[in-house]
């Protein structure tokens, strides 16, 4: 009977704040069309097709020629093709799967191998008859599947540059050639990264930013005494605020996974029984940091400040907004201790790679840890007034 009672309290508080929610103006506005705006300014910024090409030269052939023709496409500060180096083939494709590269150019074995070929018609330098070595080979340029048109304009390029070795070797028919391919799954644009990075910065603006300043004003205006001298445990409290901005954060997600479909074409290409479970989960841990903070701070110096502290390294440490691989190797390590970190790479790793569930469990489980030690601890720093 006392856990029904329990739980009737937390349902009416529930209630209570939302009805006061759906009153709000402000608070209508700054939850649904704040986060929208962000997602506007960044959409418009990423969601354009970049004019340079970065690529990595995956070299298979053991040629004199070969080994020259990496030299110099690496040495060329031409802007158009920028040369990024990696270990193999495998790195190669999975900065390609996550946009890091705009396409692989490999060198087969053969390529640059010397082959014996008819010299020209005499008068040009040489009697007929006359061999001459030349080097030859098929160069190929793999691009990610649904990018064909920058896959194309690859292509096109070094067909030009090989077009230009081949003249300079005065052969009437070109030796070295170029064929484009599409490879692996189709490649992750630029928005597509970005996008997911913002539903996560939305849950975080929510949780903490709302309620973390939200909190100490209802200490100041009396609102908690009150409930304090009924049955009313801070248990009950910390739920029922828990599950109310929960469902708004959730609401809030569900406008920008709309408008990024429909204005930005997000391309959604994992699993949303996955995907709205682990975006739950999330929410509820990010709105957890907020009760924490507003619940233990008396008033709104003590709350800003202290919200600040711990928003804006998850912010920025957590691959929100600048991806992890562009950190120094000990930021990197440093970011998986943030507990906005597993938010993010899991919510990327579903929605934009199509993880498995078995993929996604370590960050699931990793957010459900911080989730528990953050309630708890909610819940026993939680101050009335």
């Amino acid at each position: 009977m006392r856990v029904k009672s329990y739980w009737i309290g937390v349902y009416g508080q529930v209630r209570a704040l939302q009805k006061r929610f759906m009153r709000d103006g402000t608070s209508l506005f700054f939850t649904f069309l704040f986060p929208l705006i962000f997602l506007l300014v960044f959409g418009a910024i990423f969601n354009n097709q970049t004019t340079s090409f970065d690529v990595a030269i995956i070299n298979h052939s053991q040629s004199e020629f070969a080994k020259q023709f990496v030299e110099q496409a690496k040495a060329n500060k031409d802007t158009t093709l920028k040369v990024k180096d990696v270990k193999d083939m495998q790195e190669a494709r999975e900065k390609l799967k996550h946009s890091e590269l705009s396409g692989i150019i490999e060198l087969p074995a053969d390529f640059g191998t010397v082959t014996p070929a008819q010299a020209g018609a005499p008068g040009q330098g040489s009697a007929a008859g006359q061999t001459q070595a030349r080097p030859s080979g098929t160069l190929r340029v793999l691009y990610a599947k649904g990018s064909e048109q920058s896959g194309n304009t690859l292509t096109a390029i070094m067909g030009q540059i090989i077009d230009g070795i081949n003249k300079g070797m005065g052969q009437p028919e070109p030796p070295l050639k170029v064929a484009g391919q599409a490879v692996g799954d189709e490649q992750l644009k630029t928005f597509d990264y970005t996008f997911t990075g913002l539903l996560a910065f939305s849950l975080l603006s929510m949780g903490i930013f709302g309620l973390a300043n939200q909190m100490p004003t209802e200490k100041q205006k009396g609102s908690y005494r009150r409930l304090r001298a009924s049955p009313f445990t801070a248990g009950q409290l910390i739920l029922a605020m828990g599950i109310h901005y929960t469902i708004v954060s959730l609401l809030s997600a569900a406008m920008m996974l709309v408008v990024g479909m429909s204005v930005f074409h997000f391309n959604m290409r994992g699993d949303w029984l996955l995907a709205v479970p682990f975006l739950t989960l999330s929410a509820l841990l990010m709105v957890g940091f907020g009760l924490l903070i507003g619940g233990w701070a008396k008033n709104e110096n003590q709350s800003a400040p202290l919200g600040n502290l711990v928003a804006f390294p998850m912010m920025f440490l957590s691959g929100t907004f600048f991806p992890s691989f562009m950190f120094p190797e000990w930021l990197r390590t440093l970011s998986q201790f943030i507990p906005m970190t597993p938010v993010t790479d899991g919510l990327r790793l579903i929605m934009t790679e199509h993880a498995s569930l078995g993929e996604v469990l370590p960050y699931a489980g990793a957010v459900g840890l911080w989730m528990l030690v953050v309630y708890i601890a909610a819940i026993k720093l939680f101050r009335w007034e």
